[in-house]
């Protein structure tokens, strides 16, 4: 593990595409914390990297099974990992 994911929260448009997807949350998570940035661009897979250092906020794009993008984001306090859809963001 690459870094603490704090609180996990999903807000209810990534709960609802995971139940569709008949994936869970903990499959991403793990993925996100590992250091699997997923489909980010390059530039936000080199963001991640440095703030990995500083202590910045980490993101990550994943599709499900189904093809909806979900994302991670984790603060920059470690206190809080949410998934989410990008509309709700």
């Amino acid at each position: 593990m690459c870094f603490q994911l704090g609180q996990i929260l999903i807000t209810p448009g990534a709960r609802g595409t995971l139940a569709q997807s008949g994936q869970t949350s903990g499959q991403f998570l793990a993925r996100h914390c590992a250091c699997d940035w997923g489909e980010v661009p390059d530039e936000t897979r080199d963001r991640n990297g440095q703030a990995l250092a500083k202590g910045e906020r980490l993101h990550s794009i994943y599709r499900t099974s189904n093809g909806t993008e979900l994302w991670a984001v984790t603060e920059a306090d470690r206190s809080i990992t949410m998934l989410l859809l990008p509309a709700e963001n």
